[in-house]
C-alpha cells in the first residue's frame, strides 16, 4: 500500500468525504472477486485493450494483456483491462483511417471517466497506435506503448512474401497476365502465416517504431516478433514498469516533447518509414500541444540515410530486423553520428542514449551502415507548388530515382470510382510518361482519406513491363505499398484546394531534389477552374460522418477533428452518484 501518495484512484475507492459513493464504485468491482486490500489505495492500472476478432492484427491482444496483468501485480499495482475501439485495417470500410479519430474519443473519455492512475496502451493494427497514444495524450497520465508485434516472414514458393506489398506485386502480376488467379489466391495464407501485424515495415511496425522513438515503449518493442516469446517478457516488464512511472508520477509530456517528435523522424528515416507516420505524427502532435510541421519532417530527414533493407523499400521482414538488433541497432547507429537527442526521456526512466548506446548490429546487410545505406535519402520529401501550396508529401527510399525529375501530362479521374472504371480501359490516353492524377480522396472527401494513391497502373504500360509511374493524389496509400507515389495533397480538391483545377494533358513538372511539384498552368486559368468546379462529395446527413466531414483538419495538420487538438488533462470533479 502507498501510504505516502494519494493517487488519482482514491477519488473512487478511498473517498472519505463521500463514502456513498465509495461504496458504489468498490462494491460493484467486488463482484468480480477483487479483494479488499486491492483498493488500499495502491496504484490502479488500465490496461487500454484494442483486440478484436476483427482486427487480425491485434487478435492475439488477450494474451499479452495477460502478461501485462501479470507485471503489474508483481510491482504492487492493480490492474483493470478495458475494450476500446478497434480501428481494423484490413476489414473496416471506407477505411479504417476514418474511425481514428472516433476510437481516439473513446480512449480520452474511458481513461478520464475511470479510476486508473496509469495506462498500458496495447496496440498494433495501423490506427490502433495513433488512436491510443491521442487519445492518452489528452489525458497526459503515465502512459506505456506495448505493441503486439509483427507476423512471421511470409514463405510463398519458395520465397519471402511481405505483408501488402507482395499484395501490391502480386496483383501487377496479375493485370499483366504472369500469374494465374489460383496463383493469386495461394498467396493468402503464405502472407498471413502467424499472429501479429504485417512483417513488411508497412505502417503498423513503423508506427510501433516511432513509439520506441518517442520514447513510449521499452527497448524492442518495436520489432520482437508476435509470437516470440520475448513479446510476453516485453509485455510483462512493461506492466511491471508502468507501476514504477505512476510513483513516480512521469506522465506523457514529460516524455514526449519536440526533441522527441525531431528523433522519430530522423528514425522514421532510417527505417524506411510509412508515410502515414507523417499523418499521424502531426495528430499526436496536436494533441500534445507542440507544433510539428511538414518543414520539420523536410528539416530533420535531409540528413538521414535509410538504412534498414525491409519492403517495401529493399529486402527483408520485420523477423529479420529483430534478429538483426531492432531498432535499439539503428538508435546506436543514428547516435553515433550525432543525429539524435540523446537526452530524450523515455519510459524506463532512461535516455534515448542510455538505453541504447551499446546496441550491436548483427547483420549489415539488414541493417545498414552510413558507408552503404539502401538509399542516400532516407527522408520523407515534402513537395509543394501551386498544385499544394501546403504540401505533398512522397517516400524516396520506395520511389523510383529516373521519376525524381519528371515532366508529364496529366490523366485526371475525378473520384476513385472514376479511376476503377477507367484505368484498365484499352482507349485511355496514357502513357508510362503520363502522370496519373486522383481526386476527391482527401480527408473530407472520401470520408477519412483512403488508401487509394497507390493507384494500380493500366494495363497497357504493365504489358510492356513498366511498374511505376507518377501518381499524385489527396489520398494516402498503404505503408506497405511502394512506388513514385505523391500523396496527402493539400488542401484536398473537396474545398477548392489547386489540385481540383488540373485537367487531362495539362503538363506537371514534378522536382523531388527541389521540392517542387507544379502544374504549367497560367494562375489566371487555375482560378477560373477552381471558381467553375463542382467537388465529388459524399452526402452524408447524420451520424458520426457528417461530424468528422464538418471538423477534420486538412492532412497537413494531422487530419485531427479540430475540437480534440490539445490536452484536457485527467480532473475528474464530479461524483456520478
Amino acid at each position: 500500500m502507498s501510504k505516502n501518495k494519494k493517487y488519482r484512484s482514491s477519488d473512487w475507492f478511498n473517498s472519505k468525504s463521500h463514502r456513498r459513493g465509495t461504496f458504489v464504485h468498490r462494491g460493484w468491482m467486488r463482484n468480480q472477486g477483487h479483494p479488499n486490500h486491492l483498493f488500499d489505495g495502491r496504484p490502479v492500472i488500465g490496461i487500454c485493450n484494442t483486440w478484436s476478432e476483427l482486427t487480425p492484427c491485434n487478435a492475439h491482444f488477450r494474451d499479452i494483456a495477460e502478461y501485462v496483468r501479470r507485471g503489474v501485480y508483481e510491482a504492487g499495482g492493480f490492474p483493470l483491462e478495458f475494450p476500446v475501439f478497434s480501428a481494423s485495417e484490413s476489414n473496416l470500410r471506407p477505411t479504417a483511417m476514418l474511425f481514428r479519430n472516433l476510437a481516439s474519443m473513446d480512449v480520452e473519455e474511458a481513461i478520464r471517466g475511470n479510476p486508473m492512475d496509469g495506462v498500458v496502451l496495447l496496440m498494433g493494427c495501423d490506427k490502433t497506435t495513433p488512436s491510443l497514444l491521442m487519445g492518452a495524450a489528452s489525458c497526459d497520465l503515465p502512459t506505456i506503448g506495448v505493441s503486439g508485434g509483427p507476423m512471421l516472414n511470409g514463405q510463398h514458393q519458395g520465397d519471402t512474401i511481405g505483408s501488402g506489398t507482395g499484395v501490391w506485386k502480386l496483383d501487377a502480376d496479375l493485370n499483366a497476365g504472369l500469374i494465374s488467379e489460383d496463383d493469386f489466391v495461394e498467396a493468402e495464407i503464405s502472407m498471413s502465416r502467424s499472429k501479429g501485424h504485417c512483417m513488411t515495415m508497412g505502417t503498423a511496425s513503423t508506427m510501433a517504431s516511432m513509439v520506441e522513438s518517442l520514447g513510449m515503449a521499452l527497448p524492442h518493442n518495436a520489432a520482437i516478433p508476435a509470437v516470440d516469446a520475448r513479446r510476453y517478457s516485453n509485455a510483462f516488464h512493461s506492466g511491471k514498469r508502468i507501476v514504477e512511472m505512476v510513483k513516480e508520477n512521469l506522465i506523457m509530456s514529460k516524455i514526449i516533447t519536440k526533441e522527441s517528435f525531431e528523433n522519430a523522424i530522423k528514425v522514421n528515416g532510417a527505417v524506411g518509414g510509412s508515410t502515414n507516420a507523417v499523418i499521424h505524427m502531426a495528430a499526436i502532435a496536436g494533441r500534445m500541444e507542440i507544433d510539428l510541421t511538414l518543414d520539420d519532417w523536410e528539416r530533420c530527414g535531409k540528413e538521414v540515410p535509410t538504412l534498414v533493407n525491409l519492403q517495401p523499400s529493399g529486402t527483408y521482414l520485420m523477423e529479420d530486423f529483430y534478429y538483426a538488433g531492432g531498432l535499439p541497432a539503428v538508435l546506436n547507429r543514428l547516435l553515433d553520428k550525432g543525429l539524435l537527442y540523446g537526452e530524450a526521456l523515455t519510459v524506463n526512466g532512461k535516455t534515448i542514449k542510455e538505453n541504447n548506446s551499446k546496441s550491436v548490429c548483427w547483420n549489415d546487410d539488414v541493417i545498414r551502415t552510413f558507408d552503404n545505406p539502401l538509399t542516400k535519402d532516407g527522408g520523407i520529401k515534402v513537395l509543394k507548388g501551386n498544385i499544394a501550396p501546403d504540401g505533398a508529401i512522397l517516400k524516396p527510399s520506395a520511389a523510383s530515382p529516373h521519376l525524381m525529375q519528371h515532366t508529364g501530362k496529366a490523366v485526371v479521374f475525378e473520384s476513385i470510382e472514376e479511376f476503377h472504371n477507367k484505368i484498365h480501359d484499352p482507349n485511355l490516353d496514357v502513357d508510362e510518361n503520363s502522370i496519373l492524377v486522383l481526386k476527391n480522396c482527401g480527408p473530407k472527401a472520401y470520408p477519412g482519406m483512403a488508401e487509394v494513391g497507390n493507384m494500380i497502373l493500366p494495363q497497357k504500360v504493365l504489358k510492356k513491363g513498366v511498374r511505376d509511374m507518377i501518381r499524385i493524389s489527396d489520398a494516402r496509400m498503404s505503408g506497405t505499398a511502394y512506388g513514385t507515389v505523391i500523396l496527402h495533397t493539400s488542401p484536398e480538391a473537396a474545398v477548392n484546394g489547386p489540385l481540383a483545377a488540373v485537367q487531362n494533358g495539362d503538363e506537371i513538372k514534378v522536382d523531388v531534389e527541389n521540392s517542387t511539384m507544379q502544374l504549367l498552368v497560367d494562375d489566371k486559368v487555375i482560378d477560373e477552374r477552381l471558381k467553375n468546379y463542382k467537388p465529388v462529395l459524399p452526402e452524408i446527413k447524420s451520424g458520426y460522418q457528417k461530424m468528422y466531414i464538418e471538423h477534420v483538419m486538412q492532412a497537413d495538420k494531422g487530419a485531427d477533428l479540430d475540437f480534440l487538438v490539445g490536452r484536457r488533462g485527467s480532473e475528474v470533479k464530479r461524483h456520478s452518484h
